[in-house]
């Protein structure tokens, strides 16, 4: 193993938990022959296959268990070490990593910036991703903190709302109830839908709403795009529910409208949220502090109500 690199056993990880080589190599942005090229020559250090294929399903041998829980090992020290340097520097430099619902690109990027401005020396990794695929890189320690808009179930977090999430129904503007007030949320029952796809917080939301209501919508189309859905609204193609967070350009567009229907807007919240233990590095905890300091006025700016903060 002298002969081993930080970098193979990163890359062997990412294989080991994808059970992949090519979604690793998606993941590192890799091409495959170099995610295979670095696992075959860390297998000739170890001397025992790693890996083993049966059909088209990849599985780690014994050799490859011991090496996947010394891999881990090392990156946890790995981390630990970053985070003494960090408190060692102060916030004069250092990586902030977070992992972001898809929703937040319409303000978390302005937080950032102010952020950054604030501690030039900071480098920020942000990954945004659907509900599911955050909670995953929250229960992987993948990150130093994730903003979410449900809090997981079965996951024992530190958690701290910043910023309302409402979820409103969204419409052509010459959609025949777009002149109505106060709409039973019956006359949705029929409508052709656009949803988010499946795995989104957003999604969940509402069709638990639907659902305790017994409202049934034609589902016209999936769609995993914020983007995509405003503008197939806006094409006629049916209404849908998005945070007001993602109306932006769009609050004054003439071609989508908010409906009025009762039980709407659904009153959600942001969190800014990590597994409970984790010692969060100076960087990662000025952030966590900042997000409730700053979002208030940012709300306002947006033209939303900023939310009184508590701590769970």
């Amino acid at each position: 193993m002298k002969n081993s690199t930080l970098h193979q056993l990163r890359v062997f990880e990412a294989v080991a938990r994808h059970k992949s080589f090519t979604r690793a190599a998606e993941e590192l942005f890799l091409t495959q022959p170099t995610v295979s090229m670095q696992v075959k020559q860390l297998t000739k250090s170890v001397g025992m296959p790693l890996f083993e294929q049966v059909g088209k399903r990849l599985f780690l041998t014994d050799a490859g268990r011991e090496l996947l829980k010394t891999c881990l090992e090392i990156f946890d020290q790995i981390d630990q070490f970053e985070i003494n340097i960090a408190e060692l520097k102060g916030l004069k430099q250092g990586r902030l990593r977070l992992s972001a619902i898809t929703t937040t690109k319409y303000f978390i990027p302005r937080l950032l910036g102010l952020f950054c401005q604030r501690y030039p020396g900071i480098d920020v990794s942000l990954q945004f991703a659907n509900h599911e695929q955050v909670i995953e890189r929250l229960t992987e320690n993948r990150d130093d903190l994730y903003i979410v808009s449900q809090l997981p179930e079965n996951v024992d977090i530190v958690s701290q709302q910043f910023l309302e999430n409402p979820l409103v129904v969204l419409a052509p503007k010459n959609h025949p109830l777009a002149q109505e007030k106060n709409i039973p949320i019956s006359r949705l029952s029929g409508e052709p839908f656009i949803m988010r796809e499946i795995g989104s917080g957003t999604r969940r939301a509402v069709q638990q709403l639907f659902d305790e209501r017994g409202v049934t919508v034609k589902v016209r189309l999936d769609l995993g795009s914020n983007e995509a859905i405003k503008h197939a609204i806006a094409g006629g193609l049916g209404i849908s529910v998005l945070s007001l967070h993602t109306l932006g350009s769009y609050t004054n567009n003439s071609e989508i409208t908010i409906l009025d229907v009762q039980e709407f807007p659904i009153l959600r919240d942001w969190y800014v949220v990590y597994p409970n233990g984790k010692q969060l590095s100076a960087i990662a905890r000025t952030f966590f502090e900042y997000l409730q300091q700053e979002s208030p006025q940012m709300a306002i700016d947006m033209g939303f109500s900023p939310l009184d903060n508590e701590s769970n």
